[in-house]
């Protein structure tokens, strides 16, 4: 995977009616252990990394780099939305080589009230303003149902399903053309 190239970085924050994504500061350093140590968040990612790794691994200021948002609610991290370029050599499927690829990742607390539908179609609509005309891919387990859920919703459609971390892999894409989209809240996460 690669950043998003020419894209100025960091963008403003971007404001939801419920949230905020910007990027990170050493404040969300704790919250990025806590999101890749937690088994539950990794189910469905090939599994979490040990905390005393990450601790040991983690920058002062985490995940800093173009395309990767903190998703803030009420003034503490949740999550996070990636937005990064698939590369032939960096994503596991061709297809998906070229495209903005994305992915999310919220601490199990914040699943549910439909914050990740909320977050990645605020994302999705920052991406297409500053690289219009690009396709989206996003990748999930099948097995993830609420994953599957939000992919639909969003506008993504499949591409192929392949096998990877020993379960079958979801590759849909979002079409440039689709309309921005805003999930009320509720939703699956």
């Amino acid at each position: 995977m690669e950043d998003l190239g020419s894209v100025a970085w960091p963008p403003e924050p971007i404001r939801t009616e419920r949230l905020l994504l910007r990027e990170s500061e050493a404040r969300d350093r704790a919250v990025f252990v806590e999101l890749l140590a937690s088994d539950e968040a990794h189910r469905y990612l090939g599994g979490a990394r040990p905390r005393a790794e990450l601790e040991r691994e983690m920058p002062e200021v985490p995940q800093r780099w173009p395309g990767s948002f903190v998703v803030e609610l009420d003034g503490t991290m949740i999550g996070q939305i990636l937005l990064r370029r698939a590369t032939a050599a960096g994503h596991s499927r061709p297809s998906a080589a070229g495209k903005a690829d994305l992915g999310y990742l919220f601490l199990p607390r914040a699943w549910g009230s439909g914050y990740a539908g909320e977050a990645c179609a605020a994302a999705l609509d920052w991406l297409a303003g500053v690289l219009p005309g690009v396709p989206v891919v996003l990748t999930t387990q099948t097995a993830n149902l609420a994953s599957m859920r939000l992919a639909a919703k969003l506008g993504f459609v499949e591409v192929e399903r392949f096998e990877r971390w020993g379960a079958e892999q979801w590759l849909g894409t979002r079409p440039s053309a689709v309309p921005p989209v805003h999930p009320s809240g509720g939703g699956p996460e």
